[in-house]
């Protein structure tokens, strides 16, 4: 069985294509950058998806090699609805042309299972770290559980409203990234942990503070330093409750390297694995939605109407078939 898999829940349209022997048949994707100092505004990203879609998608299947899939999988949330619409419509049109069933996907797991697909874990708890999602799960009794997230904003929020005070380009990550391997001074930042949920509002106040008084490189330094500790301790309680060995990093901000080698520390530490996707699968992207399409076909429909958008679906909330 082949899978088209489409992602358009954010700044990212992307299609791609896999089989379900797990071999990426191809990834394409086109990003909607705002102008420098703006955040994502949903309507000109709805606009970028439409127009790179047919391009995106006759590149795909021309990598691909093929006419058309056995299956079409669609995210339908979390997201921005307007950019969720693009995607859901498109996925209908093909579905409907190509006579092939339809499922809808929750972007959140599909992060999930593109990470155990590259680890080859079997029980992980997972870190998903991402612009508007900061959870850490589990498998348990049936579903994916949130132990911990994010109470207000999610990292990759925090990094581009961060990005967006000191003249960063979207998105602020990779930048700050670099910035912080240059810093040497560490400046103290609440450190916000409530049971097993973090909150990064009270760092993103203070961070405004802090600008104007102290180097950029060593703010960079002391923002991942503080943020990347609070997500791994949470994660390090997670492994404790469930007793599990194996952790996976996943969304888009865990291309980041620090990250990674603070995970990997504790991991080691614990006498635990840790595992990262690699960075092309990271971020959003359609292969993703594709692979979790192969796995969750026995959901797919013809009865295109009964699928919608779900903007505020949560991970937890999703019926898990193929586990």
């Amino acid at each position: 069985m082949i899978c088209l898999g489409i992602e358009s829940t954010a700044h990212t349209f992307g299609i791609g294509i896999v089989s379900d022997w797990s071999e990426v048949l191809t990834n394409v994707k086109s990003t909607y950058v705002p102008p420098k100092g703006w955040g994502i505004d949903p309507s000109k990203a709805k606009q970028h998806h439409e127009d790179v879609a047919e391009l995106l998608i006759e590149k795909a299947l021309r990598e691909a090699h093929i006419k058309k899939p056995d299956l079409i999988s669609v995210a339908i949330g979390p997201g921005l609805p307007p950019c969720l619409l693009v995607g859901l419509k498109k996925a209908k049109e093909l579905s409907k042309k190509w006579d092939v069933p339809l499922v809808g996907i929750n972007h959140a797991i599909a992060h999930l299972e593109i990470g155990k697909l590259f680890s080859n874990f079997k029980d992980p708890v997972m870190l998903y770290v991402s612009g508007g999602n900061t959870q850490v799960i589990a498998f348990e009794n049936g579903k994916y559980r949130v132990f911990g997230e994010t109470e207000d904003m999610g990292i990759g929020n925090l990094f581009d409203s961060f990005g967006r005070l000191v003249n960063l380009e979207f998105p602020a990550g990779p930048k700050i990234e670099e910035l912080a391997k240059k810093g040497k001074k560490y400046i103290e930042l609440p450190y916000s942990i409530k049971g097993m949920d973090v909150s990064f509002a009270g760092v993103y106040t203070h961070l405004k503070s802090l600008i104007k008084k102290h180097k950029l490189e060593d703010v960079c330094f002391s923002l991942q330093e503080t943020c990347f500790a609070m997500l791994v301790e949470v994660s390090e309680r997670a492994m404790a409750h469930t007793q599990k060995k194996e952790l996976i990093l996943t969304g888009g901000v865990s291309a980041n390297k620090r990250l990674q080698e603070m995970c990997s520390i504790m991991c080691e530490e614990r006498g635990a694995s840790f595992s990262a996707p690699p960075i092309e699968l990271a971020g959003d992207n359609g292969a993703m939605i594709a692979w979790n399409g192969i796995l969750a076909k026995k959901e797919a429909t013809k009865n295109y109407d009964k699928i919608d958008i779900n903007p505020k679906w949560r991970a937890d909330d999703v019926k898990v078939s193929w586990i």
